[in-house]
């Protein structure tokens, strides 16, 4: 009989690209081609080049073992260039989100070190992308997740993070390999005894806030690798891992719910991530998007100035009413990513949402940080509710005051949410201007034009090692 971690190897080893729904052929791609352009903003922002400097460190790696870093023209060992690509995705807090959270800088950095060095076709790449993020929302959804509800009551839990998707992560590293399913349970398994810990929960309510953020993408990238390489030279992992909630990795994780019938009803034949994958369109924590939304239409319809504010009171999630979003002393270009007032403030000063949202002009700025001591927040009265009968339900209410008047506005869904609202869909056109914007300044624009027409067909791609070639700046 097989083990719950042998069910989720045999999806890996047995899907490919043939049998891939369109609907996640093209939803792939996106993620793909949103991902890298994320890597590329990255670049700027000190988390970014933090995690290219560590990568250097651990050296250039040998020949025919090497990848590159992305925007940069670093060729460095696979599990090195993983790391940097990892840390670059998620930088800005501008890459995706798929239930249980982040899941693209975990679960791609890995598969793109091996397609390059393997040479790998693009077939092989996107079925090895669609395969992770399935099954990394799929444990999110056995697992405690941050929006719990618990009689009517929002009800997180005690221990959080993203330590799951190191099952997907691991998986695509070992499809993109060729691994069998066997290999790939053990690689799996291995994996997960080094995943890290989900420090989430803690990081959010310790301010001011650690920069390394709710976790480093790159360590478990890394651990990933490590994994798919220790099972490919003959290790054995302990494949009930996933079947024993009390002794097993559930517990193991810090998580209070197991529930495998969520993990593998339907797998293979069901895909769910499509329906479930959000993209943001500001470099900005997503609990903070729709209220930005509101305060940048607000602010642009009726030609108000900064100055002219004299407060802006926000009802939001409940969710984020926590030191994390409440902090007002900001130290770091890293903690403006997810202070409430910060994102309005800056929203309110019609900046275009690109990677400058995160430098340290705009986010100590004196405008910015004038304007955020006028800010307030409370709980929107209906958000339980509402996100009770939609789980992409972001209530947000805004009322500004300026010039003598106060201006009123309110969202349900953010844009970038697969919602009941076609408007907050964000389409491939409006992807691909993301890319360009944040490939601005590294890639030229025929580069990043180029790159993106490749990822957005990337099953003609005869290696993925002729995509990387398109990151590489102009000398």
């Amino acid at each position: 009989m097989q083990t719950n971690i042998e069910k989720l190897a045999a999806f890996a080893a047995d899907t490919d690209y043939a049998r891939l729904p369109a609907v996640v052929i093209e939803e792939s791609k996106r993620v793909i081609l949103d991902s890298l352009g994320c890597a590329l903003g990255g670049l700027s922002h000190p988390k970014g080049s933090i995690g290219v400097e560590f990568a250097k460190l651990q050296g250039p790696g040998l020949e025919g073992l090497q990848a590159s870093v992305l925007g940069t023209r670093a060729t460095l060992s696979g599990i090195g260039a993983a790391f940097a690509n990892a840390e670059l995705i998620n930088a800005l807090d501008f890459d995706s989100i798929l239930p249980p959270g982040h899941v693209s800088p975990y679960v791609i950095p890995g598969a793109l070190a091996a397609a390059e060095m393997l040479e790998a076709d693009g077939k092989s790449f996107l079925t090895s992308i669609a395969i992770a993020h399935e099954m990394s929302n799929r444990m999110g959804k056995g697992l405690d997740y941050l929006r719990d509800i618990k009689d009517g009551k929002i009800s997180p839990p005690p221990v959080h993070g993203y330590a799951s998707t190191i099952f997907g992560a691991t998986a695509a590293v070992g499809r993109v390999k060729g691994y069998t399913s066997r290999r790939i349970a053990d690689a799996m398994a291995i994996a997960a005894s080094m995943a890290p810990m989900n420090a989430q929960w803690s990081w959010s309510l310790h301010a001011p806030t650690a920069t390394i953020k709710y976790a480093v993408a790159g360590a478990l990238v890394q651990a990933a690798m490590t994994g798919a390489s220790l099972a490919e030279l003959g290790h054995t992992g302990d494949r009930k891992l996933l079947d024993d909630a009390e002794a097993g990795w559930p517990r193991m994780s810090g998580s209070l719910r197991w529930a495998p019938e969520s993990v593998l009803a339907g797998l293979g034949t069901e895909w769910g991530f499509p329906r479930e994958q959000v993209y943001k369109p500001y470099p900005h924590c997503r609990a903070q998007h729709a209220p930005i939304q509101v305060v940048s239409d607000l602010v642009r319809e009726n030609n108000i100035k900064p100055s002219e504010i004299e407060s802006i009171k926000a009802w939001v999630e409940g969710f984020v009413m926590q030191p994390l979003w409440l902090e007002r002393n900001i130290e770091h270009v890293t903690q403006g990513q997810f202070v409430i007032a910060h994102g309005l403030a800056v929203a309110a000063h019609l900046l275009p949402p690109d990677k400058k949202w995160q430098s340290e002009d705009v986010v100590f700025s004196p405008s910015v940080l004038a304007l955020m001591g006028r800010i307030k927040c409370e709980v929107h009265p209906d958000y339980e509710r509402m996100l009770m009968e939609n789980a992409s339900s972001r209530p947000t209410r805004i009322e500004i005051k300026a010039r003598g008047q106060t201006f009123i506005g309110e969202r349900r869904w953010a844009k970038g949410t697969p919602s009941p609202d076609p408007e907050t869909y964000m389409t491939t056109p409006e992807l691909v201007e993301k890319f360009m914007r944040n490939a601005d300044g590294v890639l030229t624009e025929r580069q990043a034009k180029v790159a993106a027409e490749m990822i957005l067909d990337v099953e003609s791609v005869k290696s993925i090692a002729q995509l990387m070639a398109q990151f590489r700046p102009a000398d």
